[in-house]
């Protein structure tokens, strides 16, 4: 490949970012550029939509970054010379990525497919990674040693032709710069030149690289405050949740550097849907613009400057019930129950005398658990009374906790039924943490003052035979439901367990148009979160709404209990879940027209859902795995209409449907 490249030279750029750097070699006179010699810990989603946190890769024994560019000849020509440095080290374990801080993730993964790049493209969306790497132009390339706290062990082009006029990459480089490189870290030695000043490419532009004194102007009484106070307070305050009170400067800066790295990483604050895919009426995620002025000022030394202290004068205390709900209407608190220091814990499965004096509807529900530490989470549930009539109501789930999430407002005009009589049943979920604790959790209703016209439904997309291979750092699984009819879709809810990666949800429309409504690019087991639309989205008769789980059952994954194990179904957390809760209403269904025929139809297309991987509503031979392998001998048998494919009246024929309708009622953790 030949291409002809404009030779410019390089200004020199200082980051704010960087404590300690180095400054690369210019070999043509150019000024040299400021190099960070480390690279602090990072966040970022490719363009599959697949997180990637840099200190996770920390086993890797070298990490190579390139930066690249869509549409640009030298960039593509990197790319292809990268994925043969790829395939060189893929046997001694090299991780190469590319990433991208000017382009739109559409027009990156474009440019990914056309190209067959062989690398993930990481998208440093706020360019926030790009600055501290400083980060100047396309096709530089930094050979990054995890073993020395991700040491920037080289920086510059991948060899001598991408710094000529004309790039062939025909010709041989006299000067393999990155291999070389590479070389020198997997053999624990010096690199030899470890810095080159890339001369060829585009530049990138990083409007908001500043020296130091642009951020030392950051006021934290105007700016910064008011951003912790609405986005991190009430998590952080007096009875909070938090592990310390945001209530001073003081405390603020003390706490400095973890907040930046959590910031950097998107652990806080905890929302993790992918801002590119769907809006959230509870999305509590700083903005871009929130995000940036916090990274910035904490990098320029966190200065206190001049003003009022809202944090200090301000600070409060967390209420018993939620502050936007207040007293509820009825509290229900649950038997005592004692935690051991070890061992393992059975479920828990607590009944009550249902509270409400007749058919209730439900507007909003908050738990006050009473040992945090130790309950994992809480399930619930209607039991009628069998003596008496059968209800005029259907009944539902009564709330549910999970960890870092503790309220469930339900959407405006809607209600979760409760019948009168009967009881209410909770499952607690309890794990130990060294230490006894008791618990004696409180649960508080608010209710509405008349029925509501809208029932919100709710349903579980699940897979009964999940399996994951031991070791396997990326494994997937997928299901789906089929609606028999429109819906409104208002709310989802992700949960796994400790393996539990990433997670999606798409529609498949009956045209075959697939749209995500949810990613989650990387799951955090400590805060199983609703994700509530903002818009309530129409689900059309004949959509499918399919859920692909990603798994990781490596030992790179800290939070493994055994990466050695075939990991399937299982209540505990060393065990795993493939679950999916969505929160939904029946178009044609009212209080007074029930419509359980309709959720009924949506339950039997589990039975297909969880084994149909190209979602074309019928089991080819290929899709028959697990417990469900055996009825490969009987195929033609089965396939009554000879089309290749078993549906669900081929299914029922054959009086299949009955025991499958069993295992997916035992994924049921909560509905």
């Amino acid at each position: 490949m030949r291409v002809v490249l404009g030779a410019v030279t390089v200004a020199a750029a200082v980051v704010a970012v960087i404590a300690t750097a180095s400054v690369a070699a210019a070999p043509d006179g150019g000024a040299p550029s400021m190099t960070p010699d480390h690279v602090r810990d990072f966040q970022l989603t490719d363009t599959t939509r697949i997180a990637h946190r840099l200190s996770y890769y920390q086993y890797a024994p070298a990490i190579v970054l390139m930066s690249q560019k869509v549409g640009s000849p030298l960039s593509r020509a990197a790319a292809a010379e990268l994925a043969k440095l790829q395939a060189t080290y893929k046997d001694k374990g090299v991780l190469f990525y590319m990433i991208n801080p000017a382009d739109t993730r559409e027009q990156a993964a474009a440019e990914a497919a056309s190209n067959r790049f062989a690398a993930p493209v990481l998208m440093d969306d706020l360019q926030l990674v790009g600055e501290q790497m400083n980060i100047q132009r396309e096709g530089e390339v930094f050979v990054l040693d995890p073993r020395a706290d991700f040491k920037v062990a080289y920086r510059g082009p991948l060899d001598d032709r991408f710094n000529k006029a004309t790039l062939d990459t025909n010709t041989r480089p006299a000067n393999a710069y990155a291999a070389s490189a590479i070389d020198a870290v997997l053999g624990h030695q010096p690199v030899a030149t470890p810095r080159v000043e890339a001369r060829a490419g585009q530049r990138f532009a990083f409007p908001d690289r500043h020296p130091v004194a642009a951020y030392e102007e950051i006021s934290y009484s105007n700016t910064v405050a008011p951003i912790l106070q609405k986005k991190c307070v009430s998590c952080h305050q007096k009875g909070g949740i938090g592990p310390f009170q945001m209530n001073s400067y003081e405390v603020v800066k003390g706490f400095a550097p973890m907040m930046r790295e959590t910031v950097m990483t998107r652990r806080m604050p905890p929302f993790f849907a992918d801002p590119h895919v769907g809006k959230w009426s509870n999305d509590t995620s700083l903005t871009p613009e929130e995000t940036k002025t916090l990274v910035h000022w904490i990098e320029a030394g966190a200065p206190r400057g001049k003003g009022e202290d809202i944090l200090k004068t301000q600070a409060g205390e967390a209420p018993e019930w939620p502050a936007a709900l207040g007293k509820p209407d009825v509290v229900v608190q649950l038997p005592s129950f004692s935690v051991p220091a070890s061992g393992v814990i059975e479920y828990q499965h607590m009944t009550v005398d249902n509270p409400f004096k007749g058919d209730t509807w439900l507007r909003a529900v908050a738990f006050q658990p009473g040992a945090r530490p130790v309950l994992h989470h809480i399930t619930s549930g209607y039991s009628p009374d069998k003596s008496l009539p059968p209800a005029d109501i259907p009944g539902s789930s009564v709330g549910s906790y999970v960890p870092g999430a503790g309220i469930q407002v339900y959407n405006e005009g809607t209600g979760a039924p409760v019948p009168a009589g009967g009881k209410l049943s909770f499952s607690m979920h309890y794990t130990t943490n060294g230490k006894p604790m008791t618990d004696v959790t409180k649960i508080g209703y608010y209710l509405l003052k008349a029925p509501p016209e809208i029932i919100r439904r709710a349903a579980v997309i699940s897979n009964p035979i999940m399996r994951i291979p031991a070791g396997e750092a990326r494994h997937q699984e997928v299901a789906y439901l089929e609606f028999p009819a429109d819906a409104v879709l208002y709310s989802v809810h992700p949960h796994a367990h400790y393996r539990g990666y990433a997670v999606e949800l798409t529609q498949i429309t009956p045209d075959g148009r697939e749209t995500p409504i949810l990613s989650v690019p990387k799951y955090d087991f400590n805060w199983q979160l609703d994700y509530d639309l903002a818009q309530p989205l129409t689900v059309k008769k004949g959509t499918k709404l399919r859920v692909k789980w990603t798994y990781d059952n490596s030992d790179h994954n800290p939070a493994n209990p055994d990466p050695k194990l075939n990991v399937t179904w299982g209540e505990q957390t060393w065990n795993e879940m493939m679950y999916f809760r969505i929160n939904y209403r029946w178009v044609d269904e009212t209080s007074h027209n029930i419509r359980n025929d309709l959720q009924a139809k949506l339950m039997e297309s589990r039975i297909i859902g969880f084994l149909d991987d190209n979602a074309d509503g019928k089991l080819q031979i290929s899709e028959l795995r697990g417990p469900y392998a055996s009825l490969k001998s009987r195929f033609a048998a089965l396939d009554l209409n000879h089309d290749g494919g078993l549906d669900l009246k081929e299914l029922t024929a054959a009086n299949l449907t009955r025991g499958v309708a069993k295992r997916l009622a035992e994924t049921d953790i909560e509905q």
